[in-house]
């Protein structure tokens, strides 16, 4: 795991799912998956959006032609995601479903990204023609 990363998770774990670094906010999940081909247990600070009751996440690898790992991850093993999540009360832990998003609805899932963001339309200048996945994260009952 890259220190960015490990500073982020840890940020977030210490206020309550807060991370001022890189202007998250409380617009971040830590997803939790297993490793594609090594089976292992992966964690991933992805930035977030609140979206019908759940959440939406982007692979976008800021710009890179090729899909981050954790998109493989969800992939390979859609019924073996978690993630944590900013509450009231600090940190909590959700099982959780994770569905991609459909080429029809694609188009409405991204302006909420490069609205929120106008950095998401950078990253398509070096992304070499690549559609980043969009995905839903709806928290188990």
């Amino acid at each position: 795991m890259s220190d960015f990363n490990t500073t982020v998770i840890e940020e977030f774990r210490t206020n309550n799912g807060h991370v001022d670094t890189a202007g998250f906010g409380k617009n971040l999940l830590l997803v939790h998956t297993v490793g594609a081909k090594s089976g292992e247990p992966r964690v991933s600070p992805l930035f977030a959006l609140p979206d019908d009751g759940g959440w939406l996440i982007i692979g976008s690898f800021a710009g890179s032609p090729k899909a981050p790992a954790w998109v493989h991850n969800l992939r390979a093993h859609p019924d073996s995601v978690s993630v944590e999540t900013p509450g009231a009360d600090g940190v909590e832990h959700h099982d959780a479903q994770v569905t991609e998003i459909s080429d029809d609805d694609w188009d409405a899932k991204w302006a909420k990204f490069t609205s929120a963001s106008k950095q998401f339309v950078k990253y398509t200048e070096t992304a070499e023609g690549r559609k980043f996945p969009i995905f839903r994260v709806t928290l188990s009952s």
